[in-house]
């Protein structure tokens, strides 16, 4: 089985299959309003995809949960994978999710990081960033992220990051203290170690000891003036800013065009990058 076998099968087991499998979408049970769709576009590396996503509402008792991600792997597909297919059932195993959501998603951040180090035999050298968003009851956002992926909330037409990019740059001292370094070399940008462009990251074994896997948590209610939320790695992010982002599809009322939209223009803006790119919209 080719990778490309292998990535399609992994979206068909999370029910994103289409007739298209690096397009799809769906909709809300609970208010016919909400729509997500998403899209996802190869890069120009010599590498396979490494992009994977999750986009399902699932209904849990009597609670619909919207459960929207975006993992972006690199050395490998193997851990954003893993990722695609544990994350979610991890978080929503913590026993306390109902009542301290911000909390049981770090918990099970850091639980399923553990269990991707315990299986780098299994799974290899390689890691990811990853976005996650949990739209409960179409009430309330609960946002973490690792890495440079990210959500970007629009209210009444003006973008809100709702994730933070875990840089080197800006956490170089925490990487110090750890024993680590961060150089522009070899490359262009900062790395950890001179290796990854990223502080904060699931798997990446032997670079573990430099590096954090706590996530940034928020948690944001969702009223009338919430439009739309955009998840997406950072291959969209390098070319558009956030306001750009939520500009080029606030008019488009389809929410799988308008993820369509946003990797095209990413394209058109020269990025070379996997893009991978989830839209939810609230009206």
């Amino acid at each position: 089985m080719t990778t490309r076998e292998i990535l399609n099968k992994m979206k068909v087991k999370v029910g994103l299959g289409s007739s298209d499998p690096d397009s799809g979408k769906g909709k809300s049970k609970m208010s016919k309003n909400i729509t997500h769709g998403f899209h996802l576009v190869k890069g120009k590396s010599y590498h396979d995809m490494e992009d994977y996503v999750v986009a399902q509402f699932k209904q849990v008792d009597s609670n619909e949960l919207g459960l929207f991600a975006i993992f972006d792997g690199h050395a490998g597909h193997n851990v954003p994978s893993y990722l695609q297919t544990h994350l979610f059932d991890n978080i929503l195993k913590e026993p306390d999710f109902w009542k301290e959501p911000a909390d049981a998603v770090k918990r099970a951040y850091s639980k399923t990081d553990s269990n991707i180090l315990e299986m780098s035999g299994e799974l290899g050298r390689g890691g990811s960033t990853a976005v996650t968003a949990i739209l409960v009851n179409c009430q309330k956002l609960i946002v973490a992220n690792i890495g440079d992926s990210r959500a970007v909330l629009s209210k009444k037409g003006v973008a809100k990051q709702l994730s933070v990019d875990h840089e080197p740059i800006t956490e170089h001292e925490d990487i110090k203290n750890r024993g680590g370094f961060v150089s522009n070399f070899p490359g262009d940008v900062p790395r950890v170690d001179g290796r990854l462009a990223v502080s904060r990251a699931f798997g990446d074994k032997s670079l573990k000891k430099h590096l954090s896997s706590e996530p940034f948590v928020t948690v944001e209610n969702i009223g009338d003036d919430a439009e739309l939320i955009i998840l997406a790695s950072d291959g969209l992010w390098k070319v558009m800013s956030n306001q750009d982002a939520v500009n080029c599809i606030r008019n488009v009322k389809d929410a799988r065009s308008s993820a369509k939209r946003l990797t095209e223009e990413a394209v058109n803006r020269k990025s070379t990058d996997d893009i991978s790119c989830i839209v939810v919209k609230f009206q």
